[in-house]
């Protein structure tokens, strides 16, 4: 298995620390089930047009503790609807980091990244080495690796069909 390829245009940066993820789509929104229909509204009180704007592969860059608050879906899954493969913050709440990797979303902890990026700068995180690469400006920034779990249901594509291929690999393992 190989991790997911990111390398896209910063479709929003998020100036603020703690930013509560519920906001990406509203909180009167939060209960909406139609996907077409939450993804409409995905931004539409920072930037009307982002659902327009953001193109497959894009990235959100956060700040620090980004996802604060109740680890709710509906945001990150209008983002994964409109596109956004990814995001890249200085650090993460840490019940939405949980929430977003066992769905499979590849969430990126690297110190200094929202200072180091404007909105549409193209960025590429770079297994090998461990760096997040701002293309426009040519910084490239360390990241924190993940855990050999973490990484695991990542390139599973999320955490149950990590568990599936672990059980499945522990199973042929008993019977040989």
């Amino acid at each position: 298995m190989t991790l997911p390829t990111l390398h896209g245009r910063a479709a929003w940066v998020f100036t603020e620390d703690d930013f509560d993820i519920d906001l990406i789509v509203g909180i009167k929104n939060i209960k909406i089930t139609d996907i077409n229909e939450l993804a409409a509204v995905t931004m539409t009180s920072y930037d009307p047009d982002f659902a327009r704007s953001v193109a497959r592969g894009d990235l959100l860059v956060g700040g620090a503790n980004f996802g604060y608050g109740h680890p709710h879906y509906p945001a990150m899954r209008a983002m994964r609807h409109l596109g956004v493969a990814g995001v890249i913050a200085e650090s993460f709440s840490p019940g939405f980091f949980r929430g977003e990797i066992s769905m499979g979303f590849p969430l990126i902890t690297c110190p200094g990244i929202r200072a180091a990026t404007q909105r549409w700068d193209r960025l590429r995180v770079d297994w090998e080495r461990g760096v997040v690469v701002n293309q426009q400006s040519g910084a490239a920034l360390p990241f924190e690796p993940w855990s050999s779990t973490e990484r695991a249901t990542i390139e599973a594509g999320g955490f149950t069909p990590y568990l599936k291929a672990r059980l499945a690999r522990e199973r042929a393992a008993a019977a040989a």
